[in-house]
Formats: C-alpha cells, structure tokens, sequence
C-alpha cells in the first residue's frame, strides 16, 4: 500500500498533468478587469518584508472602515516575502509562522469585507528579497493562486539574467489564462526593455521605471539601481501616452501618499498620479494614518479623473520650466486642468483661457475657450470660476492646483 506522502505526490503530479493537457492553443489576458486603472493598497512600500496575516487582515479592515473601500479601492495585495518552500511537488507554500492559517483563509476574509486579494512573484528563479521565484513554476503557481482565490499577481524582474521579458511575461498571462480565474496580471519590470511596445495583449499595467522613494525631486542610488521621487517619475513618462488606455496602463508605481512628504507634495503626487492614469495603489499604514492623509486617497473628485471611462492619459500642454500645464480630456466632454509648480517657492500664476487652443492629436480631443465657455471646479479648494476671465493662482512650493471643466 502507498503511504500517504506518496499518493500526495501522485495526486499532486496527476493534477498538473491534467491542468497542462487541458491548455488552449491561444492563451490571452482576461478581458474586462481594470479598464480604469487598478485601485488598491500594497505592503512594500511601509512593511517591506516585515508582513504577516494579521497585518493583511489589518489592512482590509482598514480600507472598509477608512471610506477607502467606498471611494473605490478594492485590492489588498501582498507584496515580496510572503513565500514559505515548494511542496514535493513544487507547489509554492506560505511561509508557516507568518501565514499560518494559509492564503486560501485569507483571501476568504479579504473578500467577506468585498475586498480582492492579491499576490507577489517574480520572472526570476528568485525574487528581489530572495524568496522563491516562478521560473519553471509559472503553470504550478498560477493554478496555486486560481486555488487560493487570488485576484492580481504582481509580477517582479529580478533573478533574470538571459530571460526574453516578452516571453517571460507571456508565459505567465498564458498560465493565469489556463488556470481560469481572472486575475490582474501588473507586470514590475521597471521599464527596463521598454513595456509599453509590447505588453498590451499581454498584462493590465506595467511599470515604467524604476521603484519610488518618499521625496520630491530626489534619486537614492542603490549601486546599480536606483529609487526616485514624484518628479523625476513624472519626467520619465515622457512619450509613453499613446500607449495607456482601458485595460493597459502606464504603472508610475505605488504611491507615498502618508509615508513622509509635506502635505502639499502629498496633495501634488496624488494629483499627478490621477492625472496620468496611473493605477492607484496606497502604500502607507492604513490603520495609522492621518485625517490629512485619508482625505487626500479618498477625494473622491480627484479619483474620478484617475478613473475617467475614456481612459486618456493627461498630456504636458505648457512648459515653463518649474512650472506646467497639464490637460486630459474626460468623459461627456469635461477636461481636467492641472498647474503644477515643480519650484521650492511659491508661484503667483495668471492663465489667460481664450490665448490658449488645446489639441490632442492623440485622443483627437481639441478645445477652443475662444468659441465655448466651461465652468471650473478646484478639486482640492472648492475654488469655482468659469474661463471667460482669465484664471489668478497662487500655487504652493511643491503644489498643484487641479480643476475639473465642464461646459457651460
């Protein structure tokens, strides 16, 4: 008679066995998750690998009782160093003292609060942090995560020396496709081989650069790599527009909002993050943060332009140095207006409407105040007004002031 070790094997190997023969010849992302850019909360940027059950438990809870979830986010997603050992089988296991109840229980809690549950992995035979990766485990792990009841798989660009990006990421769309639960694939690989040509058809979102750090204007250098702040993020993006749209978005990675900038620069990285269509996902303590710091992830108006059905990625219209002008065009003709002041001072600024045609050739949107007046909305101040006169700022060191428009 077998022991029980080896018809856990045998079953184990019969399962696969069977998962792979069932494979479609044409595999394909799943349609219909993030047409509007993902909204959510990540461990890495507060936790690190300093994570466990509870603080995943925590977090849910946290983003119901905050008015995050009604404002619209809906994934927890865990991040790098959740990860135990493989099975006999190779099946990829918790890690036992951290996750002792197993990711099956929690993503059953994380959805009882009507939350989504997501996951971390890497291309790589390891991931950044050491923890075992999905090279040659793709099909095992992405049936592991169908099993658990995962949502979104965050995809990491470490341990991958000689490994084709394309290939590697098509690999792991093809697997969550085979296993047969829609899941978010949010493709981390920095930009590096330059995603956006070629990961439309393959993940919902994918990285653009580098990982962001919790300042303004600033690179932390790493020896080889490097962690930036909002600014040189938002400088990175230049050219990549044409590219975002419902369902594949530019990722200008996760935010810092509560990790330790000013409010104003809080306000402003929100704001331009919003404006991008970048997915919006919190990387701060949700139980312990500020009244300032879950106004501004919950402003609702702000979210709407993130979350606008067009899904057009706002373009730098006017540039005056330390000073900007974005605009995107939005739903039901509305467009959204964003002067960001890049300087350490505060600038009085004077916008003459009617001096200024806007056209976007690459959304095909134009609009003339010559010809239509729009009445405006501040979204931070509450501030109104319309563009038949000329528009009088001041906008703070660090700060943005951002408008809604609808036509009059």
């Amino acid at each position: 008679m077998l022991s029980p070790i080896y018809r856990r094997k045998i079953r184990g190997l019969v399962a696969l066995i069977l998962f792979c023969f069932s494979l479609p010849g044409y595999a394909e992302k799943f349609p219909g998750i993030a047409d509007t850019p993902q909204m959510g909360w990540n461990s890495w940027n507060h936790f690190g690998c300093n994570i466990d059950e509870q603080i995943i438990r925590d977090m849910a809870d946290a983003m119901v009782e905050s008015g995050m979830k009604a404002a619209g986010y809906e994934y927890i997603n865990i991040d790098d160093c959740w990860h135990g050992e493989r099975d006999e089988q190779g099946f990829i296991q918790p890690h036992a003292a951290h996750f002792p109840s197993g990711m099956k229980a929690l993503a059953d809690y994380v959805h009882g609060k009507g939350l989504k549950l997501g996951i971390y992995s890497d291309a790589g035979a390891t991931t950044c942090a050491g923890r075992p990766g999905s090279r040659g485990h793709e099909y095992q792990d992405a049936l592991t995560y169908a099993r658990w009841g995962i949502d979104y798989v965050k995809y990491d660009w470490c341990d991958t020396d000689n490994i084709n990006p394309e290939g590697a990421y098509t690999t792991m769309r093809d697997a969550i496709h085979a296993a047969g639960r829609p899941m978010v694939l949010s493709i981390c690989e920095w930009g590096d081989n330059q995603p956006w040509e070629w990961a439309r058809e393959i993940g919902h979102s994918w990285r653009t650069t580098g990982d962001i750090y919790p300042c303004w204007n600033c690179e932390l250098g790493h020896g080889s790599w490097s962690s930036w702040g909002v600014l040189p993020i938002l400088d990175k993006q230049a050219g990549l527009r044409q590219y975002a749209g419902p369902g594949h978005w530019n990722d200008m990675d996760m935010l810092e909002v509560g990790n330790g900038m000013t409010v104003q620069e809080d306000i402003a990285h929100f704001s331009i993050w919003a404006m991008l269509a970048s997915p919006l996902i919190a990387g701060n303590d949700l139980r312990t943060m500020s009244r300032q710091t879950r106004d501004i992830l919950t402003n609702e108006a702000v979210i709407a332009v993130n979350q606008d059905g067009l899904g057009i990625q706002a373009m730098k219209f006017i540039d005056e140095g330390d000073f900007e002008i974005w605009v995107k065009p939005l739903a039901e003709g509305d467009w959204a207006f964003m002067f960001l002041n890049r300087a350490d001072s505060e600038t009085r600024y004077r916008y003459d409407w009617k001096a200024h045609r806007v056209e976007d050739d690459i959304s095909d949107h134009a609009l003339d105040f010559g010809s239509e007046a729009y009445a405006w909305r501040a979204l931070w101040t509450e501030a109104r007004g319309d563009t038949r006169s000329p528009l009088a700022l001041e906008v703070p060191a660090h700060g943005v002031r951002l408008l809604r428009l609808t036509a009059l």
